[in-house]
């Protein structure tokens, strides 16, 4: 058994995760092309179909399943954004980032030094996660720009990012103004997002777009194809905290308009689908998503991530399941 699970995965043992810049070139971005945009269309019946057949098309079984379940674990960003966050939480958190599987589990797995993508926290707790997280090669993020509505005034939201990236955080998720879509002001979104980039600096930057708040299929085709233009390392799907969150229809949108920009620039651009994903069998479902529109390139942490909390304990209990034929309690894989 350890011998198949570990020859499915063995591209593990490489994968650390990392920025986009570290493997490839960095997407520079390109001069806003409206033409471009307004040829964007989506037809918003296929997409459900597509998405309502996945699930049922695409599943595996046993040792397979068990690979894909340690593939889903390199590329979950470990999330906590409550209000009632200590250091204790996030220090629990990293250590969780540090070991996300218990050490026999992986040992029989064959992969024991496996780790989560990222941690994701606020800013006031950067520090603490950067001290837990040292020397072990997981990058810090941080939600800025006035997470989670982004209506703060825009020098503040500049000013929160360059201090995010002083603190020590190696990736900003940073949320976009709602409005400039509902608006259809597309320059002033690029124009945004353009210095949102340039705040990151060095920062891979991950742009969350609050899917469930831009109204339509299309205005999320759209402002996906204007942050990747503005220089976008990354699109998201949403903060958590809106009430809809990543849905497969919205992905499959976000990753197809990813394709068409690698297509037209020969730049890849990764995707977060974040909120709501708290189940290994939808972890499965959007990874085979990922392989069947973007290919096995995007199908590693510098291309793609979970935002997700609750989904590695689930992922956890599956593991265990496979291994000894029984299911555990869940609170026998507490996250933090």
């Amino acid at each position: 058994m350890q011998t198949e699970v570990t020859s499915n995965t063995s591209e593990l043992q490489a994968s650390a995760a990392g920025l986009p810049q570290l493997h490839e070139p960095r997407n520079p971005g390109t001069d806003l092309d409206l033409d471009r945009v307004m040829a964007v269309q989506v037809n918003t019946s296929a997409v459900e179909r597509r998405c309502a057949t996945l699930p049922g098309r695409r599943s595996v079984k046993k040792d397979h399943q068990a690979a894909w379940l340690l593939k889903a674990v390199s590329m979950i960003d470990l999330t906590t954004l409550s209000g009632d966050d200590t250091e204790g939480r996030v220090r629990r958190l990293c250590a969780k980032a540090r070991q996300p599987v218990a050490k026999d589990t992986l040992n029989e797995l064959g992969l024991p030094d496996l780790k989560t993508g990222a941690v994701c926290v606020y800013h006031d707790m950067i520090e603490t996660a950067v001290k837990a997280l040292h020397g072990t090669g997981i990058p810090v993020a941080a939600v800025s720009t006035g997470f989670p509505a982004g209506l703060s005034p825009v020098h503040l939201r500049v000013a929160e990012i360059e201090e995010s990236v002083k603190a020590g955080a190696e990736e900003i998720d940073i949320v976009i103004s709602r409005r400039h879509v509902l608006t259809q002001n597309w320059q002033a979104l690029y124009d945004e997002m353009k210095e949102f980039r340039r705040a990151c600096g060095d920062a891979h930057v991950k742009a969350i777009l609050a899917t469930g708040e831009l109204g339509s299929l299309r205005n999320v085709a759209r402002a996906s194809m204007i942050c990747m233009m503005a220089g976008a390392d990354f699109i998201k799907t949403s903060t958590g905290k809106e009430s809809v969150n990543a849905t497969l229809p919205v992905s499959l949108v976000m990753i197809r308009a990813i394709r068409d920009y690698h297509e037209w620039t020969g730049y890849r651009v990764g995707y977060k689908p974040a909120g709501g994903i708290s189940k290994a069998k939808d972890a499965i479902t959007y990874l085979a998503l990922i392989k069947e529109e973007l290919g096995d390139r995007w199908l590693q942490p510098d291309l793609f991530r979970f935002g997700a909390s609750s989904l590695l304990g689930d992922i956890e209990r599956q593991l265990e399941h496979h291994l000894t034929g029984r299911y555990s309690a869940a609170n026998r894989h507490a996250i933090g």
